[in-house]
């Protein structure tokens, strides 16, 4: 149950190039939580939350070239410092690529921030989902869920 908060500057982006890039960040943030983008029930769960900031300052002034933030977020267990890390540079990249070689391609216009929302914690449909809850739904069988949450949870060092 990935989601992804992205804030684009208007113009940014050419409006083809800003929908390829939600659809591929869509496909990333599936990938590196370790879930089949082409699983229909697991693209059902990703969401992407499109923003556009009035305007960004670096260092007390109007940025001149767009400057891009993403917060990808996750289930608790669904990040480890290699998929962390692996996230941060695909959408780092995806972004970079987006732009069509229509700025000077400069990774530090671009912020990620791969945060993982406590199990227990992450609320849809009126309920609390664990990630045992979400991998069962993706799965398509509970107890797979189950234990693929007792051994993410674990790995981390979280389990509760």
């Amino acid at each position: 149950m990935p989601m992804l908060d992205i804030f684009i500057p208007e113009n940014a982006l050419t409006p083809n190039a800003e929908t390829g890039l939600l659809h591929r960040l869509t496909d990333l943030l599936l990938v590196h939580e370790g879930a089949d983008p082409r699983n229909p029930v697991a693209r059902a769960l990703a969401w992407v939350f499109l923003h556009r900031p009035a305007a960004v300052f670096v260092a007390g002034s109007m940025a001149v070239e767009p400057h891009y933030r993403v917060i990808a977020s996750v289930p608790q267990g669904q990040f480890d410092d290699d998929r962390r890390a692996a996230v941060v540079k695909a959408v780092t990249e995806a972004i970079l690529d987006a732009e069509e070689g229509s700025r000077p391609r400069n990774p530090a216009r671009v912020w990620v921030f791969a945060n993982e929302v406590p199990d227990g914690t992450w609320g849809a449909v009126g309920r609390i989902h664990r990630l045992a809850d979400i991998a069962g739904a993706v799965l398509g069988d509970r107890e797979k869920g189950r234990l693929y949450a007792q051994q993410r949870l674990a790995q981390r060092g979280r389990l509760t």
